[in-house]
């Protein structure tokens, strides 16, 4: 990554791809594990550790961050990213649920965070790097696509600024740039990104204020706790997919009313695509002449769809929730719908809260500094007795739901039926499950409590 972006952001990616054919739904209830276990608690262990990273934070809203991935099939298409803005406070953290190929999600986890922390930099800050940095460091097309993007941020103003905004303008852009790349510079690699596609979700977390821009089917959930100490989960996305009915009625107005049977098909776009938004996928959105110019000749007649007719059917263009966190907000969960596949929003919220409980007692146990009687003392060891016996497995949270996302039962998480979803042959594991990505940020409640918003 060039100087300039380490300026503008800190950024830390974790890029996987996948292969997937979404009819796996629910395909799990027709394949039952028998005989032994292929794999020993040990094995299944390090499988599912493999990609768990954490990182805890000191001072501001965000405690921490769990995160971890689990692929469906090798190269998977989920990618993931986490990067703080080194000109304001916030924090950003996206997951990326790539289709048709890995090169699209790959691309954007690594860009979309940059044009997002390049619009919340000052335009006199930003136009000081332009001019003393990126000029020449510009060797590839991509940094040629993001400098250009920068320069035009400088000759805006900061007076009216929207953070709504601000996503919206980075998800276009960065869409708007690969469409270019690829047809002004066609190559293998710019073709990949444009005839793949991606769904994407970031999250932006600033002080008490909490955006989510989201672009197709990944979802985000609030955890919070009630009055009454209960645990409520707050749905921040809705997914854009022919189950949403304003989606459906939205993309419908956008066509004429001769499409009205052939926009959406088999419950797809043009009866191919599950999302009706996503970033990439040229195939739905350039005119009919460019695929027969750019395209064809490479993909073959295949490329166009049937009954294409009034291009583009597919936006970028990302729906943005804003939330103002408070002490009762605990933990905010985003991830791929191969989580939500397998668990509802509040099952995944009692998981984590009952792993935040837990977690307390995988920590040595440490006596007051001020005087004690035995009586307390012993009363603290009844407490933590009690508390030992719902000590959590994984120490990281994402672990924990991906655990409970393949291996659980009514009875808790079942080694044979997790041993049997881990060592499925190739050929067939993507019809039982998806590639699933997660990463689950704690709120410092203290922090929400004292700041203002």
């Amino acid at each position: 990554m060039s100087s300039c972006s380490s300026k503008i952001l800190a950024l830390r990616i974790h890029a996987l791809a996948k292969t997937f054919n979404r009819c796996y739904h629910r395909a799990t209830a027709l394949h039952c594990p028998s005989g032994p276990p292929k794999l020993s608690p040990y094995d299944v262990n390090c499988i599912l550790r493999t990609n768990e990273h954490t990182q805890e934070f000191f001072g501001g809203s965000v405690k921490s961050y769990d995160s971890n991935q689990l692929a469906s099939n090798s190269p998977i298409e989920d990618s993931r990213s986490e990067a703080s803005c080194v000109h304001t406070s916030g924090l950003l953290l996206g997951i990326f649920d790539g289709h048709g190929g890995p090169a699209c999600s790959q691309v954007i986890s690594k860009r979309l965070m940059r044009y997002i922390a390049a619009s919340l930099v000052p335009p006199d800050d930003l136009r000081q790097h332009v001019l003393n940095e990126f000029v020449s460091e510009i060797k590839e097309l991509y940094e040629k696509s993001f400098h250009q993007f920068a320069n035009e941020l400088t000759n805006t103003t900061l007076a009216g600024f929207q953070m709504h905004q601000t996503l919206e303008n980075a998800f276009i852009r960065l869409d708007q740039d690969l469409s270019r790349e690829a047809i002004e510079m066609p190559s293998l690699r710019t073709m990949s990104v444009a005839m793949s596609g991606a769904v994407a979700l970031v999250a932006h977390i600033d002080g008490p204020h909490l955006h989510v821009a989201s672009v197709g089917d990944c979802s985000a959930v609030l955890g919070t706790v009630t009055d009454t100490g209960q645990w409520m989960a707050k749905k921040l996305t809705n997914e854009h997919n022919s189950d949403n009915v304003g989606e459906v009625r939205r993309l419908l107005s956008e066509h004429p009313a001769t499409e009205r049977d052939t926009v959406i098909r088999g419950e797809r776009l043009l009866g191919q695509l599950a999302p009706l938004r996503a970033m990439g996928d040229f195939r739905y959105k350039w005119s009919r002449e460019q695929l027969e110019q750019l395209v064809v000749p490479q993909f073959g007649e295949q490329v166009i769809a049937p009954y294409y007719l009034t291009p583009p059917y597919l936006s970028a263009c990302p729906e943005i929730t804003h939330h103002i966190l408070t002490p009762r907000d605990k933990f905010l969960i985003i991830a791929s719908d191969g989580l939500w596949d397998t668990m509802s929003a509040m099952q995944t919220v009692h998981l984590v809260g009952e792993h935040m409980y837990g977690k307390a007692f995988l920590q040595p146990l440490t006596l007051p500094k001020q005087d004690i009687t035995l009586g307390e003392i012993s009363q603290m060891l009844t407490t933590r007795k009690a508390g030992l016996q719902k000590k959590p497995l994984d120490r990281n949270v994402a672990t924990h739901l991906i655990r409970n996302a393949l291996g659980g039962t009514e009875y808790g998480v079942e080694h044979s039926k997790l041993s049997h979803m881990l060592s499925l042959p190739q050929d067939i594991v993507r019809l039982f499950r998806d590639d699933i990505t997660i990463t689950v940020v704690y709120f410092d409640s203290e922090y929400l409590r004292n700041c203002p918003t």
